[in-house]
Parts: C-alpha cells; sequence; structure tokens
C-alpha cells in the first residue's frame, strides 16, 4: 500500500461514511502531505506507511512547532492535528501503520472567541439594494447580492448554502420553508420570511439569464456560478458606507440572526435548529 493510495482510501472514506464537504476533505489532504513533508526532511528519507511505525511523539510536537513559528494560528494546527491524526488511525485500523504516537500528543489551546453579531439597523441595510445605487454596477447585481444577504441574515444561512440553492428551491412567495443541505450532508427547515421571499422575487425579476431549474439560482455576471468571494467583497465595500467594524462579513449576519432572534425571546433549541448545529453548546456561544 502507497502512502498516496492510503491517503485517497482515506479521504473517500471519509467522503463515504462522515460525509465531511469537499473543502474539508481538501484541507485534511493538504494537511497530511504538510506533515508527511515534515516527516521526511526530519527522517531524511521518502516519508511512508513505514515511518508512521517509527513516529514518536517529540517528532508530531515539532512539526506542530514548526508550523506555529511560520505563523500558524492554533485553530488551524488543531485541525491539521486532527486530520493527521484521523489518517493514521483509519491507516492502523487498517493494518498498514501504527497511530500510537498521537495518542500522547494533545493540540494547542484554541480561545473561543464570542460572534460579533451586526445591529438589527445595518443588518438589514446591508441586504438592500438601494444602498448600492451609486456603483458603476448592473441593477440585477444589486438585487441579487441584496437577496443573498437576505438569506443570510434573514435565514441564518451559510453563505455556501445560500449560494448552493438551485433555481427550483428558490424561496419565492408562496414558500413558507426553505429545506437546507448544511455541514456533514444534513438538511433542515427553515422558515422563510415575507422580506427575503421579496428579496429574491426582485433578483429573479430583473436577473437577465436564463437559470435552468436545476442549476445555480445566484449566478455572476457572466451566468456562471457566483462565487463567495463576490458577496464577501461586496459586504466590504458596504461597511465603509455603513461605518461597521472589520467583524461585519457575510457571515456575522448568520450570527445576527441567531442573536436577533435570542434577543426577541426565541427558544434556544429551536435557533439550534434553524442554525443546522449539531451540538446545543455550539449555539450556547450566544
Amino acid at each position: 500500500m502507497t502512502l498516496d493510495l492510503a491517503i485517497a482510501r482515506w479521504l473517500s472514506h471519509l467522503g463515504a461514511e462522515r460525509r465531511l464537504s469537499p473543502k474539508t476533505l481538501e484541507a485534511y489532504a493538504r494537511d497530511v502531505r504538510q506533515f508527511c513533508a515534515f516527516i521526511s526532511g526530519r527522517f531524511e528519507r521518502p516519508a511512508d506507511l513505514a515511518v508512521m511505525n517509527d513516529l514518536r511523539p517529540a517528532d508530531i510536537r515539532a512539526f506542530l512547532a514548526a508550523r506555529r513559528a511560520e505563523g500558524v494560528e492554533s485553530r488551524t494546527l488543531m485541525r491539521q492535528l486532527a486530520g493527521c491524526r484521523s489518517f493514521t488511525r483509519f491507516a492502523e485500523r487498517e493494518g498498514w501503520a501504527k497511530a500510537s504516537a498521537f495518542s500522547a500528543v494533545r493540540g494547542p489551546r484554541v480561545a473561543r472567541g464570542l460572534p460579533k453579531p451586526i445591529a438589527p439597523a445595518p443588518a438589514r441595510e446591508l441586504a438592500a439594494p438601494d444602498i448600492r445605487a451609486g456603483e458603476a454596477r448592473e441593477p440585477w447585481v444589486f438585487d441579487r447580492d441584496g437577496a443573498v444577504l437576505a438569506l443570510l441574515y434573514g435565514c441564518g444561512l451559510r453563505i455556501s448554502e445560500a449560494l448552493g440553492l438551485t433555481r427550483k428551491e428558490a424561496p419565492v412567495a408562496g414558500v413558507g420553508q426553505l429545506a437546507v443541505t448544511g455541514k456533514g450532508g444534513k438538511t433542515r427547515q427553515v422558515p422563510v420570511i415575507p422580506k427575503v421571499q421579496a428579496a429574491v422575487e426582485a433578483y429573479l425579476a430583473s436577473c437577465p439569464w436564463s437559470l435552468p431549474a436545476d442549476g445555480p439560482l445566484f449566478v455572476g455576471v457572466k451566468g456562471g456560478p457566483l462565487s463567495p468571494r463576490i458577496i464577501q467583497l461586496t459586504v466590504e465595500r458596504l461597511r465603509g458606507a455603513l461605518g461597521l467594524a472589520e467583524t461585519a462579513t457575510p457571515h456575522a449576519l448568520r450570527h445576527s440572526f441567531a442573536t436577533h432572534l435570542l434577543g426577541r425571546g426565541g427558544d434556544l433549541r429551536t435557533i439550534q435548529e434553524l442554525l443546522g448545529h449539531a451540538s446545543l453548546s455550539t449555539t450556547q456561544i450566544y
């Protein structure tokens, strides 16, 4: 069993059994290959599955220290350690290598930052197309961005969830609930308020592109799938116009949805379900 094939089988297992997202799988693959490259240099021999049997806790700590020296933050180090540990445990279950060295290594502590929501008034203004009237862009682009931001704040969606919607899933008038597929491939039902429906309808009425039923609901200026970066840049520009802090991001609108709902007496369990959190402890930070 070669190292590359073992990594490929591990990623396939994670995708099929744990239903991790493609981006998470890509990050895990990158992390494991970075670790293997480091170990190859440390042992002065090509990294392979046999090298895993010779690993000591000190080798793993040396990798984490080297990454820390490169400016990598604790949260990323935790992910890298988790990915490498997952791979070696998989390899051990398959009988290819041993994973004992990883059992003796603890990851760095990660300070859990509190979400920084946007106040209700500017949160609503972010989704208003007319606030960008002075920009040299086509009006339908303003409607599109407003609809995306309305979904983030009005429904608590992640940006990937909003941009993952298809045309036939468009939450327009008469569609009171939206089926959203979130992390881990889990589907949840989210209610859609009239203002969100109106924002999506305005976008559909002005969009110059033909949108196939199974194609993306939100498209770029050339008709292809809309990139999350476009929405991020839009919010960056609007921050200046509204006098908002740098913490005002598309994801902050999701935090705002939860915080404002909780402030109006929303039940924590219900908010957990609306956000798609697997654990109530994740929701309790609000």
